[in-house]
Formats: structure tokens, sequence, C-alpha cells
């Protein structure tokens, strides 16, 4: 999810679309706080880590 927030992000602001732009940054968002989740252990969505 980190890759694709940071693909959206980098194609909205390339092409000039403030949606994806504003959909990579959720993306992004969303993919780090999981990361950070599932790197201290705890279980997010019954999944111990996201890949």
């Amino acid at each position: 999810m980190i890759v694709l927030g940071i693909i959206l992000l980098l194609a909205g602001i390339l092409i000039g679309i403030p949606l994806l732009t504003t959909l990579g940054i959720i993306v992004l968002v969303v993919g780090v706080a999981l990361m950070l989740l599932g790197s201290t252990g705890r279980a997010v969505g019954g999944r111990r880590h996201y890949f």
C-alpha cells in the first residue's frame, strides 16, 4: 500500500490531477499506519503482518 500511495501521489503531481494526489496521500497514510501497527505485534484485521 505504501508503494501504491507513492505512485499515486507522484502521478497526481506530475499529471496535475488533484484527486490522484489526495488518494495517494490517503493510501500512503493508511499503509504506514498498518505497517506501524503490524510491526508492534498488534494484530490488525486478524493479520499480524501486512506485506
